[in-house]
């Protein structure tokens, strides 16, 4: 049975700006194999991000990020995003 009350810790950012920082349900990003989803619970998880947008679902809000490139990393439900690098 799933925990509803699981959430991902994520901190969205670039060299010189944040652009999120906060829980959230979900994030979404594309890279080299396809599209993938970030949920709690998620293993362990390294990956280049491909340009597009990273899509992150908060409580009710959808924030949609336009990217160039950026790496994410995933652990223990903490997802770190570095973007427009």
């Amino acid at each position: 049975m799933k925990d509803e009350t699981a959430v991902l810790h994520v901190q969205a950012r670039a060299p010189f700006e944040l652009y999120y920082e906060g829980l959230a349900s979900s994030v979404s990003a594309t890279n080299k194999v396809g599209r993938f989803d970030i949920l709690p619970g998620h293993a362990d998880f390294f990956s280049i991000i491909n340009p597009g947008a990273v899509v992150i679902e908060t409580d009710g809000e959808e924030i949609n990020i336009p990217i160039s490139n950026g790496i994410v990393t995933v652990k223990e439900d903490q997802v770190l995003l570095f973007l427009n690098i």
